[in-house]
């Protein structure tokens, strides 16, 4: 039976990408070595983090003030790099959700933080519109899809101040606009490769501006200088991100995948909407292209979750269950997933249906 993979994160990854890389974890490139065992200041894997970083380059139109760093710790890592680096007098934030909020609360430990906008008051179900943004800011942050509860910015947005953008669960499923950005960071573990790397392209101009002292490890500057091998860096995620990008480039880059992602994310929406026993609680023009919940409609509430987990696991499907804050469901439609593990999901709604309907 095939399994389908609609989980939030670590997720679905392309099956090439995940063969090469057990080939490397046995021997590299012909040379009887491990991947994980050879020196990560080799030639050999010098190559790998080069042609990850130009891959991304190529796909995102990254301009060339920018430079993509490949670093450990998550995107909770950055959380506090950020500030660390870019927050002298006052930053603001624009709260979407738990992740937000997140990097909100680490912000705080550096100087002013100012909340510009939020979407709790709705239990994040819907993006901010018309924000009245300061332009006193040093930064403001935003996290462009909420994974959690299923919202996304569908565009670039477009405001007088660095703009600062975790990108952590649509990164490369959409076309993006990046000197728009003053920096894109976030962790691999949805559209790029495992857990263990961090990717952030940053525009060098923001950096140094700040009168605090920054640890070394700590200062994104160091790690443009070193090329992201001030410490040895997430060797083997960084080998999976490279042979997803090659992957991605080779169905037609960004536009051709947000195509197939735009005809997913419809599939599902629309069957969420046509069927009587299911219904999405996020607001129709926000609604993700990534990560996509949904919940027993009002007339069905009083049906056991746990049942409709078992029928799709009985499919072949995992990842459904819904996060603690949502409840229901939840399907993460991530670049990797076919279209097939969609129409396989509609199949089984469907049969639910005509089992349980009144």
């Amino acid at each position: 039976m095939k399994k389908h993979n609609f989980s939030a994160g670590p997720s679905v990854l392309p099956r090439v990408a995940i063969e090469n890389a057990s080939a490397a974890l046995l021997d590299l490139n012909g040379i009887g070595l491990s991947l994980i065992e050879i020196s990560h200041r080799s030639n050999d894997f010098q190559q790998v983090i080069d042609e990850a970083s130009s891959l991304l380059v190529e796909l995102l139109d990254i301009p060339s003030n920018y430079k993509v760093l490949w670093l450990g710790g998550g995107a909770s890592m950055q959380f506090c790099m950020i500030p660390f680096n870019l927050l002298e007098k006052k930053a603001g934030y624009i709260n979407t959700g738990v992740w937000a909020k997140k990097a909100m609360k680490e912000a705080k430990l550096f100087g002013e933080v100012v909340e510009v906008a939020s979407s709790e008051d709705k239990n994040n179900t819907y993006i901010p519109k018309n924000i009245d943004v300061p332009t006193d800011l040093d930064y403001l942050h935003i996290t462009t899809n909420n994974t959690i509860f299923g919202t996304e910015f569908k565009t670039d947005i477009d405001y007088p101040v660095n703009v600062v953008a975790d990108m952590s669960s649509d990164i490369l499923s959409r076309k993006v606009d990046v000197s728009k950005y003053a920096m894109i960071y976030g962790g691999a573990q949805k559209n790029m490769g495992p857990a263990g790397v961090t990717f952030v392209i940053v525009r060098e101009d923001i950096l140094g501006k700040v009168s605090r002292q920054i640890p070394t490890m700590m200062d994104y500057r160091t790690h443009i200088k070193e090329g992201s091998m001030f410490n040895t860096p997430p060797v083997f995620p960084i080998y999976v991100v490279r042979e997803t990008l090659k992957w991605l480039k080779s169905l037609g880059g960004v536009e051709a995948i947000n195509k197939m992602n735009v005809e997913k994310a419809a599939l599902l929406y629309d069957e969420i909407d046509r069927n009587p026993l299911f219904s999405c609680p996020v607001n129709v023009e926000d609604r993700s292209l990534m990560n996509i919940p949904f919940v027993y409609s009002e007339a069905y509430k009083d049906l056991d979750g746990a049942l409709f987990i078992e029928f799709t696991k009985e499919r072949g499907m995992s990842g459904l269950k819904g996060h603690r804050l949502v409840g229901g469901f939840r399907a993460s439609t991530y670049n990797a997933l076919g279209k097939d593990s969609v129409e396989a999901l509609v199949q089984a709604m469907q049969d639910f249906e005509a089992i349980h309907s009144k």
